[in-house]
């Protein structure tokens, strides 16, 4: 059976027996894992295992893993990480985008070695002022062409570890005044406004292999419907200004950004043209729906899938792991 279109969580540190059933049944393209999941480096190893036993499968299984305040994996298992932000007290360009790739493949060191081959990072947002804090310091700068060379610096280090980036959040999601966990985000600027700013980012790292979508309104380009759910933002944007020909995921289809059932919702971000929906909370009667709502993995979106997966399957770059850490921390001091 092929995949279907979706990616799914699960709500403890090992699959139920539902869950398993479910799964092998469902079969979605992939899995995602949150700090919940996490409860020590082997536990996590042989859910990651059970996750992929379900559909038979290497499938790609996900988590965001930002560092900062958006870290899942953290002590006393493993190891703290700086936000994005963090890396601006580098004052010295070339070395704060060679400390940003270096924490980068060592994330990607510690996702790995629990079975874990997809980051959702780095964060292309740029904030603004009076935006909500939602993202603040996940940014890397207020400056756009700041913010796409320290973005780039980190998917790179990730794929060098053998982890996918995912470039988030489509087309922007940096002007937000309100939190899309809780409430639908509207953007007021103007077109050309987006272009020099919250798109430039995105369309720097075109060239990578996911993107996450942005649950917000952009007035300029939809007034109705959030970008997730926007066929105009997703064919005309991302796919045509943008130039973005990689696998395109939504960010979490249970987010309260987004109104009405799972169903409906789902179906709106595949007819937009998004190629997988995400959904995170592990909880059955939600992935049912969505999972019934989504097409097979065919077509352009499973050749984008392919083509995404196969920016990781090779040996990661090797790395020194001891003195790596001892690099990032001695720039970060040095900084303070």
């Amino acid at each position: 059976m092929t995949s279907r279109a979706f990616i799914a969580g699960c709500l403890g540190t090992s699959l139920t027996a539902d869950e398993r059933a479910f799964f092998r049944d469902a079969k979605p393209w992939g899995f995602i894992v949150f700090k919940r999941n996490t409860q020590s480096p082997e536990q996590v190893a042989a859910l990651t295992a059970e996750m992929r036993e379900t559909v038979g499968w290497h499938a790609p299984i996900l988590i965001d893993q930002e560092g900062g305040r958006v870290q899942r994996m953290g002590p006393p298992n493993w190891p703290k990480y700086p936000s994005a932000r963090a890396f601006l007290a580098i004052n010295d360009p070339i070395r704060q985008r060679e400390i940003v790739r270096l924490s980068a493949r060592l994330m990607a060191h510690d996702l790995r070695q629990v079975g874990i081959d997809v980051d959702c990072l780095p964060v292309l947002d740029v904030p603004v002022a009076g935006s909500h804090d939602v993202i603040g310091d996940r940014a890397y700068a207020h400056d756009p062409d700041q913010v796409a060379r320290l973005g780039r610096a980190a998917a790179e280090g990730l794929i060098a570890g053998g982890v996918l980036p995912v470039v988030k959040h489509m087309p922007g999601h940096g002007r937000a005044r309100a939190d899309s966990h809780h409430d639908l985000p509207i953007v007021d600027a103007s077109l050309e406004e987006l272009r020099v700013h919250d798109f430039r980012p995105f369309r720097h790292l075109a060239d990578m292999p996911m993107a996450m979508t942005a649950h917000l309104v952009f007035t300029a380009l939809d007034a109705k419907n959030p970008a997730t759910i926007s066929r105009k933002i997703v064919r005309e944007i991302m796919r045509g200004e943008l130039g973005f020909d990689g696998l395109i995921m939504t960010d979490d289809i249970s987010m309260k950004a987004l109104s009405g059932s799972f169903e409906a919702k789902s179906r709106a971000a595949i007819r937009a043209g998004v190629d997988v929906i995400l959904h995170c909370h592990g909880i059955m009667d939600e992935m049912i729906a969505v999972a019934g709502a989504v097409p097979e993995m065919t077509g352009a979106r499973a050749r984008r899938a392919a083509a995404a997966l196969g920016r990781i399957r090779h040996e990661p770059e090797p790395v020194d792991l001891e003195s790596a850490r001892a690099e990032i921390a001695a720039a970060l001091a040095l900084s303070a």
